[in-house]
């Protein structure tokens, strides 16, 4: 808790002190774009999250205090390290903590062993890899990894993150501290995995940004379709990955939600009133966002044998080309989610495979194969799957069984704007 007072504290501060001179506005301006850098090495060098971020938050208080009257230092950031570290030690030894950690931080400060060269970037930016593979750890629960990740490497507050998945604050900040006395207790390393670790590693990495980014575009629950900052945040935290560690399924991902979130403006009516793929004006799509998601496709499927997120990029890719809905490839679709089913086999890959074979191949088939599949029980409690059964039942007009469809699909799903298009459809079916 005194983490967050002190960080509310320092906000308010720099609020009521901003135009009071040049100092403030550049103090302010470090804070928002530097301060999960400094945070990511402070945990390098302090060994402790709680620690380091209360290092943050004293250093920047005495940037306050101090660039004022003394100006602005030459490198900001490796000043505010510097402050940070000294701070640090000065609480433990007020507590009285003496320590070998703390005799070990004195024995750095006297040599001057942990002070960052002043143009070491490299060192910065590797900190802040360190950080989002401590956060991603797989001993930590998922829900555990999401908070964490939220609050120390994309720096949302408590609240923030509590309000992005529709929890208390409280809760959250349980999941936080509990996630840190894992890390503390159970020696878990601040470290880039090596070459044997990291294709697991990272497949975690991948999916907890994956997990946040589809809770913001299509929101379990609540009463809006999309969370802009949750996607916001998902593309940044997956672009700084790409920046840092250019791998191939890392270019795949970013790809693929960059594809997906072009599409964000034209999901929703002005009264949150979901709109399909097939009914979205497409003019409405970010054409930049289109661009840089193609850009990223032959990196990612480069060398063959591409990785899922690799080929759902290149299944969104086929949707942004696609000058209208009719005028989909959706063989091609179907084709590659044959490819994904055999890579990645689960439940829903098999749906979406079912709804490109019925594009393609027509409703009758697609049909069959959903059928199939939910006689099979594995997505008894997934309103899309009985929501695509719904779908192809109406196109084969056959509407007291697609009533029933549309009505199972209503009673699962929690999400506002996604209830009300359910509920629209099963309006629109005739009475007979």
């Amino acid at each position: 808790m005194r983490t967050i007072q002190l960080q509310r504290k320092l906000r308010l501060r720099l609020k009521r002190k901003q135009g009071r001179g040049v100092p403030m506005q550049i103090l302010e301006q470090i804070y928002q774009q530097e301060s999960r850098r400094i945070l990511a090495t402070l945990i390098r060098l302090l060994g402790d999250f709680t620690l380091a971020e209360e290092a943050l938050q004293d250093a920047f208080a005495a940037a306050l205090r101090q660039w004022p009257t003394e100006g602005v230092p030459q490198n900001p950031r490796a000043w505010l390290i510097s402050a940070g570290r000294f701070k640090a030690i000065d609480q433990l030894r007020r507590k009285a903590r003496f320590d070998a950690s703390l005799a070990q931080l004195q024995l750095d400060a006297q040599d001057g062993e942990v002070v960052p060269d002043e143009d070491d970037d490299k060192n910065i930016e590797d900190d802040r890899l360190r950080l989002i593979f401590t956060c991603c750890h797989p001993g930590l629960a998922v829900e555990a990894q999401l908070a964490l990740t939220l609050r120390e490497v994309c720096g949302l507050t408590t609240e923030e993150v509590a309000s992005a998945f529709l929890v208390k604050p409280t809760t959250v900040a349980q999941r936080i501290v509990r996630a840190k006395n894992k890390i503390r207790q159970s020696g878990i390393p601040y470290e880039v995995p090596d070459d044997t670790q990291m294709p697991g590693r990272l497949q975690v990495v991948l999916h907890v940004i994956y997990l946040l980014f589809n809770e913001g575009y299509s929101a379990s629950d609540g009463d809006a379709v999309l969370r802009q900052s949750m996607c916001d945040e998902a593309i940044r935290l997956c672009r700084l990955l790409y920046n840092l560690l250019p791998e191939r399924e890392v270019a795949g991902l970013l790809a693929l939600m960059l594809l997906q979130h072009s599409r964000s403006a034209a999901r929703s009516s002005a009264g949150a009133v979901l709109i399909t793929l097939e009914m979205q004006d497409r003019t409405l799509w970010n054409q930049e966002q289109i661009k840089a998601g193609l850009e990223l496709i032959e990196p990612a499927l480069a060398g063959g044998n591409p990785g899922t997120y690799a080929i759902q990029a290149a299944i969104a890719a086929l949707h942004a080309e696609a000058p209208t809905y009719a005028q989909t490839d959706w063989q091609q679709i179907a084709g590659l989610y044959g490819i994904l089913l055999r890579l990645h086999p689960s439940p829903v890959v098999e749906l979406n495979h079912a709804v490109a074979v019925a594009m393609a191949f027509g409703a009758a088939e697609g049909l069959a194969r959903i059928e199939a599949l939910l006689s099979r029980g594995e997505l008894d409690n997934y309103h899309f799957a009985y929501a695509a059964q719904a779908d192809l039942l109406r196109r084969l007009k056959r509407f007291p069984e697609a009533k029933a469809a549309y009505e199972r699909a209503l009673m699962l799903s929690q999400q506002g704007p996604e209830r009300a298009f359910l509920q629209s459809r099963l309006d629109e079916l005739p009475r007979t």
